[in-house]
């Protein structure tokens, strides 16, 4: 089997400017997004990985390369126009039933289910409050989707779409594109989810699966609330300075230096990064960071940064100096 990983054709919730790297390289927990999704593809027969990528493909092609031993390919999507049009990309190269998998969430599912069904595809969704904001996967009795529905005002359903499907019958997903691809973009964009409405319509069976964690990472707000569940889990890792505070859950990666500061909860600080004189919590730091005097709380540091004189929240991409005086209240 194959697996397709969209890294583009989604929309950049984490603005380009703000970070260089793609969200599914971002570390949360102290490990990259990719790496927490690529845990579950254990148990699975995968003979190559298909990234579509944005315009950072050769970042993600070094960083794919070095990590999986997977045989891989990477296609660029030149034109960001949907989910749709990313997959299509995967077209040529596509032999069989095939995995998709975007990489902005780490979730919670067995996907050895693949090995156990008869339908022609799967969609694994979550159950949550706040369906308003997500599309909906409505079922019937047997559990078989019949359609998606966004951002709906009633509570048809409450099984949100989470990003991760799996289709056997891979030669009417492509005549569904093909469908999508020929009618009106809706808002500027053709989706995926809709080709998985043409396949139902003529007849196919697409099984909807719950997952049993579902942790957005493509903003910054739900990107720190994952990195608070994930060191809650047991992913934490503390280390302990002479002179500091630690307030767990914390990961602390070796080659860090603390000083007279106060850090946690929910911290991820990695290698080569020096705090003193400082409060840290909810926040994710990256490498070689260097943080002096500063108050810092739900945010989002690159690597190499420094920052002096700072209180509040910030998300600051890498090799950036600030200083600033701080707030008095």
């Amino acid at each position: 089997m194959q697996v397709i990983i969209p890294l583009a054709g989604k929309g950049t919730r984490l603005r380009p400017h703000t970070h260089l790297v793609p969200k599914p390289l971002l570390k949360v927990a102290g490990r990259p997004v990719m790496d927490w999704v690529m845990d579950r593809l254990e148990g699975l027969d995968i003979t190559e990985l298909i990234f579509i990528t944005g315009h950072l493909k050769e970042q993600v092609e070094a960083f794919a390369r070095a990590r999986y031993r997977i045989p891989s390919r990477y296609i660029e999507q030149r034109v960001q126009d949907g989910t749709a049009g990313a997959i299509n990309l995967a077209r040529p190269h596509v032999n069989g039933p095939v995995l998709i998998i975007f990489v902005d969430t780490v979730f919670e599912a067995d996907l050895t289910l693949v090995n156990r069904t008869d339908a022609d595809g799967i969609i694994w969704a979550k159950e949550v409050e706040d369906y308003q904001r997500f599309g909906v996967v409505v079922t019937d009795a047997e559990g078989y989707m019949t359609r998606i529905v966004e951002k709906p005002s009633t509570p048809i359903s409450k099984l949100a779409n989470i990003g991760l499907y799996y289709i056997r019958a891979v030669d009417s997903l492509w005549k569904g594109i093909d469908h999508v691809l020929a009618s009106p973009a809706n808002k500027g964009e053709w989706y995926l989810t809709d080709a998985f409405q043409w396949m139902i319509e003529h007849g196919k069976r697409i099984l909807t699966a719950e997952v049993g964690g579902w942790y957005d990472c493509g903003k910054l707000d739900t990107l720190l609330e994952t990195n608070e569940i994930l060191l809650r889990q047991g992913a934490a890792r503390r280390i302990d300075f002479p002179g500091v505070t630690i307030h767990e859950p914390v990961y602390i990666e070796d080659g860090v230096t603390i000083e007279r500061s106060e850090i946690g909860p929910n911290v991820s600080v990695e290698q080569g990064t020096t705090i003193s004189n400082s409060r840290v919590r909810n926040a994710i730091i990256g490498r070689d960071a260097r943080l002096h005097g500063v108050g810092l709380e739900g945010s989002l540091l690159g690597n190499a940064v420094v920052l002096e004189d700072f209180e509040g929240s910030a998300s600051i991409g890498d090799h950036s100096e600030v200083t600033a005086k701080r707030s008095r209240g």
